[in-house]
């Protein structure tokens, strides 16, 4: 499923990411999964969240720098193998992942999920629904 990831960019000093998630906390915005890059001078924290166009406009408010970028959500068979399985298939249809990263949203039916970011989300997309 394609949904909306919100990148954050942030200096690297104490507190800047307890400020994002405040902000989303005060304003009753679940986060579903994070993942943080860093460099020497700043960092990149990526957000899933129920309401991303609400947080963008928050943080934007708080003087934010931010980017919405679609990336894929993947249900994985929560047992092993279960990720290799649907990364031999998007490497047999050619996709090349640029990141990925774990959802934390809860584990439903055996399942887990994942984030995929990739040039072409609508290609990625259609392979995995051919593996459900």
């Amino acid at each position: 499923m394609i949904i909306q990831q919100i990148s954050v960019f942030l200096e690297n000093r104490a507190g800047q990411l307890l400020d994002v998630t405040t902000a989303l906390a005060e304003n009753q915005i679940d986060m579903q999964a994070i993942n943080i890059a860093e460099t020497a001078d700043y960092g990149i924290a990526r957000l899933i969240v129920d309401t991303p166009k609400k947080a963008m406009e928050i943080l934007q408010e708080k003087g934010f720098i931010l980017r919405l970028t679609p990336v894929v959500q993947a249900a994985v068979p929560d047992r092993p193998g279960g990720l290799n399985e649907l990364l031999a298939a998007v490497a047999e249809a050619g996709i090349d992942i640029e990141y990925m990263y774990s959802a934390f949203h809860g584990q439903k039916n055996g399942l887990a999920y994942m984030v995929f970011r990739v040039e072409d989300t609508q290609r990625l997309d259609k392979v995995l629904q051919g593996l459900a």
